[in-house]
């Protein structure tokens, strides 16, 4: 048999197809757009979503049902000795949680895995669980590891529009139509578990020079070491605006050369509480490999 599989969910911005090339498996979100139910990546796109959203659709979004989660572990557990499970972080969702407690009736052979991440970081904890198992460790080795650096990544984002925030409570609509008004591009920050704020910006351009700088202090800080060790990943991702994302991946490449940065769709889950037209700037510790 095969020792580990690596189970996460489609908030890691990994596709069904992704999952496929990388060996892994990836659990669709469910999302309830105007009463009906829909999964990413498998009966909702992108576009698909992003055109809900432009018509003001009813949309929230729920977790993966207990018997698909069982149904997914007990099918990897005839092939493999052991699974890995990296669901997003559970302060933004009760997923982590469902898991945790559905694990325990597997004895140790199904580790959930709790490094508060999402999207673009959640998926490089889902790279480095790869990593990690391809060099003999176990399950709950991993699961050890990736808890362990939980807190080393940061993702700044800043957006299109203000409807959102409003929509969700997160400000009030006064404050929404005045920072509309003045153009008030917010950049937040998600570092563990939620989404805060970081800082307003007069317009986007001067956020995305706020997010270069945050990060750039980041990597001189708190990050110094993995960037020293060469074990720090750089990552830009968007919510629909494909074409100034590749704009803002030129920008991040000139502030930070010599780093692959990738670019990558923001998960659903995360756009739908901002909105079409964010931008992101990802950077997180990689797996420390020594072969």
């Amino acid at each position: 048999m095969k020792k580990i599989a690596i189970v996460t969910d489609s908030n890691s911005g990994i596709t069904q197809e992704e999952g496929k090339e990388l060996g892994i498996s990836v659990l669709p979100m469910p999302f309830y757009i105007d009463g009906q139910i829909y999964y990413e990546d498998i009966t909702l796109s992108q576009e698909e979503f992003y055109q809900k959203l432009s018509e003001d659709a009813d949309i929230s979004t729920s977790q993966p049902s207990p018997a698909d989660v069982l149904e997914l572990w007990e099918k990897l557990l005839k092939e493999y000795e052991q699974v890995v499970h990296i669901p997003m972080s559970s302060g933004l969702s009760a997923s982590c949680e469902t898991a945790m407690a559905l694990s325990q009736d597997f004895e140790g052979k199904v580790q959930v895995v709790n490094n508060q991440r999402i999207s673009v970081t959640q998926r490089q904890s889902v790279l480095d669980a790869l990593a990690l198992a391809g060099e003999g460790m176990d399950a709950l080795q991993v699961k050890e590891i990736l808890e362990k650096e939980k807190m080393e990544s940061s993702i700044y984002i800043t957006l299109e529009t203000l409807k959102y925030l409003k929509k969700g409570g997160r400000i009030t609509p006064a404050a929404a139509a005045i920072g509309t008004m003045l153009k008030l591009k917010p950049v937040l920050q998600i570092q563990g578990e939620k989404l805060d704020a970081y800082s307003k910006c007069r317009g986007k351009k001067q956020a995305r020079k706020t997010m270069l700088e945050a990060m750039k202090k980041d990597m001189e800080t708190r990050f110094s070491q993995y960037v020293r060790e060469g074990r720090f990943a750089l990552m830009t991702a968007y919510a629909g605006n494909e074409e100034e994302a590749r704009d803002w991946k030129k920008e991040v490449e000139t502030v930070f050369p010599g780093y692959p940065i990738t670019m990558e769709p923001l998960s659903l889950s995360v756009a739908c509480h901002i909105g079409h037209g964010a931008l992101a700037l990802a950077g997180a510790k990689m797996a420390d490999v020594r072969k």
